[in-house]
Parts: C-alpha cells; sequence; structure tokens
C-alpha cells in the first residue's frame, strides 16, 4: 500500500493577511500546495488527505481538486474545533483552531496506511519528500516514526520572525531525544537566535542545527496517542489559556520519547525552506520557482 500523505490546510494564516494558503506562487497559478503534491506524486505517495475548514472544501475542490484529480485521489477531511474528547466543550470567543495534533485527529478515519504530514503553507522541496516516502516503504519497529531535519538557516525569512522546533539529537545523531519549541526565531549571521522574553534578550542558534518543519511520518498506531492525550492537554491547559492554546503535533512525539515508548528517527535534509509567512515572501518565493523551473528541477506548467 503506498504511504498517504496528510496535508494541514485549515489555518487562518492571520500573519500574511488572507489564506496564504491560495497566493499563486506561478504564472500558471499554481501555490506552494500544488509542488508538494507533486513532489509527493514523484516519490510516490498515493492518496492525498487535505485537512481543510468546512467552509473552504468547495474552493479547493473546484482549484486545487480539479488541476490534480486526474493525477491522485484527494480526500477532504474538516477541522472543525467541536472535534473535542467527551467532557469538553468549546470556549465561548474561541475561534483559533486547535493546533496541528487536532489537525491530525480530525483525519483519523481517512488514514489507513503510513502516512507523511505536512503544513500547506511551506515548500520542503523533492529531497524532504523522498526521505521521508522511502522510510515510510522500509522496514522499521512499529514504535519508530521519522522527521525531516531541515538546517535551521536554510529555513528562516527576512521579512521577520518564525517559529521553530530546534531538535535535541542522541549521541549518533540518527535519533531524536526532543525537540524545543521557539516561537520567535531571527536570521542572524552565521545562523540564527530566538527570544523567549519578546526580544530583551536572543540566544544564538548555529549554521547546521537541525529543525523540524512538521515533515513527520507516522503509522497509524500514532492516531491513538493523539486521541488518549488530548483530554489531558485540554485539562491542564484551557483553564490558563482558553482562547488560544494549541495542541502541537511535536508534542506527542516528545512525550512518547520521553516515556521510552518511541523512536523518532532524524532523515537529514539539505533542501531550502520557502513559506509565505509574510506578504513580503510572496515575490522571494516565486522568484525561487522561477529559478528551479529554469533549472529543470519542475516543469514549465506541473500539471500539464
Amino acid at each position: 500500500m503506498k504511504p498517504q500523505l496528510v496535508i494541514m490546510a485549515a489555518g487562518l494564516g492571520s500573519r500574511f493577511g488572507g489564506l496564504k494558503q491560495m497566493a499563486p506562487v506561478d504564472p500558471e497559478g499554481h501555490w506552494i500546495i500544488d509542488y508538494s503534491i507533486f513532489d509527493a506524486v514523484r516519490a510516490g505517495f498515493g492518496e492525498i488527505i487535505l485537512i481543510v475548514k468546512p467552509e473552504n472544501e468547495a474552493l479547493f475542490r473546484d482549484t486545487l481538486g480539479k488541476r490534480i484529480g486526474r493525477h491522485t485521489r484527494i480526500t477532504y477531511v474538516h477541522q472543525r474545533p467541536e472535534v473535542l474528547p467527551a467532557g469538553f466543550s468549546v470556549p465561548e470567543g474561541r475561534v483559533k483552531p486547535w493546533g496541528t495534533a487536532h489537525a491530525v485527529l480530525c483525519a483519523k478515519d481517512a488514514i489507513n496506511a503510513p502516512f507523511a504530514v505536512i503544513n500547506a503553507d511551506d515548500f520542503y522541496g523533492a529531497g524532504g519528500f523522498s526521505a521521508i516516502h522511502d522510510y515510510l516503504v522500509s522496514d522499521h519497529p512499529a514504535n519508530e516514526y521519522a522527521m525531516v531535519g531541515y538546517r535551521v538557516e536554510n529555513t528562516l525569512t527576512e521579512n521577520g520572525h518564525v517559529a521553530r522546533g530546534v531538535c535535541v539529537m542522541d549521541e549518533s545523531g540518527a535519533y531524536l531525544t526532543g525537540i524545543v519549541e521557539r516561537t520567535h526565531v531571527e536570521p542572524r549571521p552565521g545562523g540564527a537566535a530566538y527570544t523567549d522574553d519578546d526580544g530583551k534578550t536572543f540566544i544564538f542558534i548555529p549554521d547546521g542545527t537541525t529543525v523540524s518543519m512538521n515533515l513527520w511520518g507516522f503509522t497509524p498506531n500514532i492516531l491513538t496517542e493523539i486521541e488518549n492525550r488530548f483530554a489531558g492537554f485540554l485539562a491542564e491547559n484551557l483553564p490558563r489559556n482558553p482562547l488560544k492554546c494549541e495542541y502541537f503535533l511535536p508534542l506527542i512525539p516528545n512525550q512518547l520519547i520521553a516515556e521510552g515508548k518511541a523512536q523518532v528517527r532524524v532523515l537529514p535534509c539539505h533542501e531550502k525552506w520557502y513559506g509565505v509567512t509574510y506578504q513580503p515572501d510572496l515575490p522571494l518565493v516565486q522568484s525561487a520557482i522561477a529559478r528551479m523551473k529554469q533549472a529543470g528541477v519542475y516543469p514549465n506548467d506541473i500539471w500539464a
């Protein structure tokens, strides 16, 4: 069975100023997500599971779905805020989604094979999809997962700060021992720097540091862990941050590693990340894709 690709496309895109998943990145009107799916299909992935807000499904079907429907199967699932464990309800005034782990949980009924997870608005490069596909179809223990690790200097924007999961690895450099979420990371000569106190102090992150871009590889058994741990997360976090707390996907592998219940293999990737976190990022992505087309990495019209 071919691996499935789960794409999280229900984000609000607040810093970008609109639905950034749908910003055209080439003259043909393709989005970043088109290139992710193209790279994934070329690497050997089968079904695409697209997680969207219910009100956006028709728009995705009429655009992306029509472009790629003859090349691969797309299943649409909804990330709905009311998908919660028994005994919990959406707090009054809450509009923010429940986060990336919740998004994957909303897709659990559609997942029936080893699967990769990506963000809709990140450009990962063909090498990332090849690495995770080859891992998913290889023999490995049932409680071993994988994460594609990017070099921090390849994942930054000059137009503001980004959030990155800074990876801690074992002595071999092959397995993850934990991910530390840094919500404010900026580029610096020779690497990057993060702040946890609104810019009063910055801590340097050197070139070559491995970070997570939410390109994960899992077996379906991870879904049980995501579901079983959600109630505990809500019980702990709702009282102190009812409107904005988020159930992030890296939390689950982090906990499983700490408990000795799973391993996560780190797959090194030297691809350069591109994204549209901010409006000025868009022309930079467009220029990068134009250069890659000129170099023969992609055809002029990827779905022609």
